[in-house]
């Protein structure tokens, strides 16, 4: 946890490194003028990170709701006709019945025990469509107009208003319609929280920080299955409506009282609100001194010439870019299969769905442990290439059937699933650190969107995994544990700090192939 020392320790460095300032005789760069600028870390960054932090929670609790509210209950045969099938679809509907009440899924209410899988995976990869469409589409919104801030708020609240009007929805289409928007709207809430933190804090603590927001996705996952099992006499719509009001409330305080990011406020021009925001979470440093080292930086080269998808050009004309964007993009591809299709697979196993939630969702939390750990004793590149070939094994054991192999299945997809998680806070950490802070948030939204892309095919595969465990089981260890060796394509980043514009990030490479 945080270092009290830091927290409460007043920076007396800071003021002397900005009255020095005077005697350069050229201009400091963004990146160590806003390090030094924002010094230690103190109670405000703390806060501010666990406030931005806590809007992974409504993500973590929309992104896996339909474990839930899709899912096919159980049923039980009201005649001596049916008593030795196992597939409602054999026998007529008068000889059997739903355990519980019909409107306890989408599945039983609306009739669709009978579809195909496409039907009954579509509202579920709707929703994961709607998070890649979202994430393009947005893509560079943070990083140009709207900036850090605005895109929470407005990405939470556009998930939180379309998860509130599915609780009213009156047919499996338009039921799959809203998911898409809310999906739409939560492609972006995790990407513009991290960089949000990551851009708020002291040097070093990027990434640490950082790995909050995990352990509130965990958390608003594990919620899930408690809601659920107190709901489960009742309609599938009270879970939306318990998850998305309390959402829609903490919109209010994204909206009033989290500050925007010094970083984007100084490479878009706006000096004044910089220096506002800076003396806001370094009350140690005065504000004459902060004007003073704000007003010697040159910013000439990405102020005001930065249009809605300028970053995403910059990414792809640029070899060093593109080549980490690509990299990184195969990395979550393969991940993302494994790590939103594994708990929506909890169904195809013999397994009681209540306690497989719990453990998928505990899982989650020491996987948020292993980050920190990995983050801070060993290199990205290595950590995400293991992690990838065991989620991969471990998927491909869950297929294995027998007496004793049934009954580790769990086993294994625990495994597979938590290093599957540890993976994804690995890579998404490490496309921060790989991406200066221009286009930084663009860079992790289209790695979190490819993530979901990997996602979409979950469902689908899921509802096909019904009949043959390896369509979904296989085709998941398969996918994850190729997609490790992209990494090796990649720079390292660990200890390295970060840069703010192309040029810094430019300059720097060129150092290194110099080397």
């Amino acid at each position: 946890m945080v270092d009290s020392i830091h927290l409460l320790s007043q920076s007396n460095s800071s003021d002397s490194f900005i009255q020095h300032q005077d005697d350069e005789q050229h201009s400091s760069s963004l990146s160590s003028t806003v390090d030094k600028c924002i010094g230690e870390l103190n109670w405000t960054q703390f806060l501010q990170a666990l406030l931005v932090s806590l809007s992974w929670f409504f993500d973590g609790q929309q992104t896996f709701i339909t474990i839930f509210t899709d899912a096919q209950p159980s049923w039980h045969c009201t005649t001596d006709s049916c008593t030795s099938e196992t597939n409602t679809c054999n026998v007529p509907r008068e000889s059997w019945a739903w355990d519980g009440p019909v409107e306890i899924s989408i599945i039983s209410e609306w009739g669709l025990e009978c579809k195909s899988s496409l039907v009954m995976g579509l509202p579920a990869s709707m929703f994961f469509a709607g998070c890649l469409i979202g994430g393009l589409v947005l893509a560079t919104l943070a990083d140009s107009s709207l900036g850090r801030k605005n895109m929470l708020f407005f990405s939470c609240l556009f998930m939180s208003l379309s998860s509130f009007l599915a609780t009213f929805s009156a047919s499996v289409w338009i039921y799959s319609v809203l998911k898409f928007f809310s999906g739409f709207g939560r492609g972006t809430i995790g990407t513009a929280a991290l960089v949000l933190v990551s851009e708020l804090v002291a040097k070093g603590w990027h990434g640490k920080l950082g790995v909050m927001g995990f352990f509130f996705f965990s958390a608003g996952f594990f919620s899930l299955s408690p809601l659920a099992y107190i709901n489960r006499g009742f309609s599938w719509r009270n879970l939306y409506l318990w998850t998305s009001l309390p959402s829609i409330l903490y919109c209010g305080l994204v909206y009033f009282l989290v500050l925007e990011s010094p970083r984007w406020l100084l490479i878009r021009g706006k000096k004044e609100k910089a220096v506002e925001v800076l003396k806001s979470i370094n009350t140690s440093i005065s504000h004459s001194n902060l004007n003073l080292a704000i007003s010697k930086l040159s910013l000439e080269e990405e102020v005001c010439n930065v249009d809605l998808y300028s970053a995403v050009k910059i990414m792809l004309q640029k070899n060093w870019s593109s080549r980490r964007i690509l990299g990184t993009s195969a990395m979550g591809l393969g991940i993302g299969l494994v790590y939103y299709g594994m708990p929506l697979a909890l169904q195809n196993l013999a397994f009681n769905l209540y306690l497989g939630v719990i453990f998928n969702a505990l899982a989650e939390i020491p996987s948020s442990f292993v980050t920190y750990i990995l983050l801070d004793k060993f290199n990205r590149r290595s950590a995400i290439f293991l992690l990838t070939i065991m989620s991969g094994i471990s998927s491909v054991l869950a297929v294995m059937e027998g007496k004793i192999m049934t009954r580790l299945q769990i086993v294994f997809e625990l495994i597979s699933f938590f290093c599957a998680c540890t993976a994804c806070d690995v890579v998404l950490i490490y496309t921060t650190e790989l991406f200066p802070t221009s286009i930084r948030n663009s860079a992790l939204s289209l790695v979190r969107q490819v993530v979901a892309f990997g996602g979409v095919f979950g469902p689908l595969l899921v509802a096909a995994g019904r009949e043959r465990k390896f369509l979904c089981y296989g085709v998941f260890g398969l996918g994850i544990g190729c997609c490790g060796i992209f990494g090796v394509c990649l720079p390292e980043t660990k200890g390295k700090a970060f840069c703010d514009t192309v040029d810094e990030e430019e300059s720097k490479e060129k150092v290194e192939l110099l080397k």
